[in-house]
């Protein structure tokens, strides 16, 4: 346990080698994935929205409708690659029974979610900035094959009990997850994430995927397309879909998404609406570059170099 320890307040002390700070909202919405990138030093963040399922059969219980919020609080604090969340779902689900003679409809609702966990950039690959190519055309246009090379995450939760009746746990539950992100170009995205949950409680222990490519067709406007694979003791479940984000303000998101379940012959959807927002009060470190003497004064002057921040959308960062 102490080795744990010591490794964790060792990364969390190292020096940082890449910003995770952006201009502009980094959102976990409105898609299912999450990105290796925390949201940098000083940034506060609340995503949420509202969801709506449709039937989904079973042999003893017909689902004919399940809606609900679920909110997710981000905060990036200590190092700019660590960041801090929560994850919260109220649920309200309406069943009619299948046993006769009643066929009676059985609603429960509640709190069915409440995770805490932090996320770790481990590694991020440098790219070049075909921008600053002037001598060859084709030199600046050609793909930069380090980009086939994801940036990756770890993240790390607890599945707490703080739930309502209907949704308790049998034992907190850890939740892991691997993420990774592939940077094509400045508008093409790719984002894996491999995840394992439940995994001490054998009726829910899941094994998971998710694969999400979003493409950037402006500055405001982005559209993607999401595949997920869950594999349970006695279930398994395959969702495709997708959706749109549009940014309003460099503090401002909103989205919609839609997914629909492949395994069965029934057309279950999932759709969802929801807004991400931050409060932002990052400051930007000084690193200090080089110290140079300045000839016939006698002085010596120093040479600073602001942070380098990753910029989806390539402008310009600003001093602060």
């Amino acid at each position: 346990m102490r080795t744990v320890v010591f490794i964790l307040l060792s990364l969390v002390a190292s020096i940082d080698l890449w910003a995770q700070y952006t201009e502009v909202i980094n959102s976990k919405r409105p898609g299912f994935s999450e990105s290796p990138f925390s949201v940098g030093t000083g940034v506060y963040q609340v995503e949420g929205g509202l969801f709506y399922q449709n039937s989904n059969e079973d042999a003893l219980m017909s689902l004919q409708k399940s809606f609900g919020y679920d909110a997710f609080l981000r905060a990036g604090l200590l190092s700019e690659r660590l960041e801090f969340s929560m994850n919260l779902k109220y649920h309200s689900e309406h069943y009619l029974s299948q046993l006769e003679p009643s066929r009676e409809m059985v609603s429960i609702n509640g709190f069915s979610q409440f995770t805490i966990g932090a996320k770790y950039m481990i590694y991020m690959p440098q790219y070049k900035d075909p921008a600053k190519e002037i001598r060859s055309w084709k030199a600046k246009m050609r793909f930069d094959k380090k980009r086939l090379i994801p940036s990756v995450g770890l993240y790390a939760g607890l599945n707490t009990n703080l739930l309502s009746k209907d949704y308790k746990l049998e034992a907190l539950s850890p939740r892991v997850a691997l993420l990774l992100q592939n940077d094509f170009d400045e508008y093409t995205i790719w984002v894996n994430n491999v995840i394992v949950d439940y995994f001490n409680i054998e009726t829910m222990r899941t094994y998971g995927y998710i694969s999400t490519l979003s493409y950037a067709m402006t500055d405001r406007f982005t559209v993607f397309a999401e595949h997920q694979g869950m594999f349970r003791p006695d279930d398994k479940e395959f969702k495709l879909g997708g959706g749109m984000a549009y940014l309003v303000s460099p503090d401002l998101q909103v989205g919609l998404n839609l997914h629909w379940d492949m395994k069965t012959d029934h057309l279950n959807l999932y759709g969802g609406l929801g807004a991400s927002w931050r409060y932002d009060k990052h400051k930007e470190k000084i690193k200090y570059k080089k110290v140079e003497k300045k000839e016939g004064s006698g002085r010596i002057q120093d040479k600073k170099e602001g942070g380098f921040f990753k910029n989806l959308f390539k402008k310009k960062t600003k001093r602060r």
